[in-house]
């Protein structure tokens, strides 16, 4: 059995790739926010995910909830995803879909973790450095983490900087443990 997020990312390549033939990237985006935003009520969720309700009415819910907030082929994903009893997967393809219009649009995901709130000038400043560091634009996501006690610790794409506090006591340790001191 496939991953559910092998499974979300196939399905959001898929949609992706219909964007991308209608020139309609940014309004499934939108649109694929809105759905999930649309669903995301638990009770309705669990409605939603529920086999003993049958498929017409489970379709109906769905039409309700939507609204005329989506197109027609953004329902008919939602409505695939329902039909094939995967509709919990719609958060993890909409966030796929967002990863893959990221990388068309050269933006690249940062995350940044601080032991108190970062001054708007100091985020300025560390996404100005990130996308010099990157070439490109940086999308940065904030978060705050009391335990590194001081200091930042970064993650671009895959790479890690670490220039916590607690990372330099670890090192520290690290080094005096090993005698390289």
């Amino acid at each position: 059995m496939a991953r559910p997020t092998t499974t979300a990312r196939r399905y959001a390549e898929a949609a992706f790739e219909i964007g991308l033939r209608d020139g309609t990237v940014d309004a499934w985006r939108t649109e694929l926010e809105a759905a999930v935003a649309a669903l995301a009520d638990e009770r309705l969720t669990r409605l939603l995910a529920n086999p003993a309700v049958p498929l017409e009415a489970r379709s109906r819910v769905v039409a309700e909830a939507l609204g005329e907030r989506v197109s027609r082929p953004v329902r008919n994903l939602v409505l695939i995803l329902l039909r094939r009893g995967r509709i919990e997967l719609l958060p993890q393809v909409a966030a796929e879909f967002r990863r893959l219009d990221d990388a068309r649009l050269g933006i690249t995901p940062a995350t940044a973790t601080s032991a108190a709130p970062l001054e708007p000038d100091e985020v300025r400043a560390l996404t100005a450095r990130l996308e010099q560091l990157t070439g490109g634009r940086v999308d940065l996501d904030l978060q705050v983490d009391p335990g590194i006690l001081g200091g930042l610790v970064v993650q671009v794409g895959d790479r890690l900087i670490d220039g916590s506090v607690r990372g330099r006591l670890e090192r520290l340790r690290s080094r005096l443990v090993s005698g390289a001191l």
